[in-house]
């Protein structure tokens, strides 16, 4: 099913998202509903607080090579993610679905070593040091109640804002 999405300045994409600690039909569905949602909006990624639940989840799916292509089972389910490592530097142009039309380079770590659970409980370890690793902490930032553009230069994100507001103005 395909859920709405959060859209900022909405309130709830502040929120420090919960601990999941069960993993059941409900988590299922949720995580299901997700990949619907994101690959109806063209999306790479999804934390679960941009459809309104505040829970410690997210997916990722970036397509194969160049093709457009976001088979299922290539979906990479985060359930509490944890980071062991980070290091590095890389800048990387990201946008978001909850700040649609907006893409900016962001600074983050080029490498990132990653505990997490998936839909059933069972641990594991993620490392990468290309854009796989930005994906994973742009979600992990949702999680913690952080939008991308909070990593803009206070200029860029007085413009951000007043561009956005706008925008806004401008589709109701």
């Amino acid at each position: 099913m395909i859920r709405d999405i959060v859209i900022y300045p909405d309130k709830r994409l502040k929120l420090i998202s919960k601990e999941v600690v069960e993993f059941d039909s409900e988590l299922h569905t949720l995580l299901d509903d997700m990949y619907d949602t994101m690959i109806n909006k063209k999306g790479v990624g999804l934390a679960a607080i941009q459809v309104g639940v505040d829970k410690r989840a997210l997916i990722i799916n970036i397509p194969e090579d160049d093709s457009d292509i976001q088979l299922k089972e290539n979906t990479l389910e985060i359930i509490n993610p944890v980071f062991i490592e980070k290091d590095g530097v890389q800048k990387h142009q990201e946008g978001c679905l909850s700040i649609p039309g907006i893409y900016e380079d962001i600074e983050r770590a080029k490498h990132v070593k990653v505990e997490y659970q998936d839909r059933f409980g069972v641990k594991h370890t993620i490392e990468d040091d290309d854009f796989l690793a930005v994906a994973i902490q742009h979600e992990t930032d949702h999680l913690n109640g952080k939008v991308f553009i909070e990593k803009l230069s206070i200029l860029k994100r007085k413009k951000f804002e007043k561009e956005w507001k706008k925008r806004q103005k401008n589709t109701l």
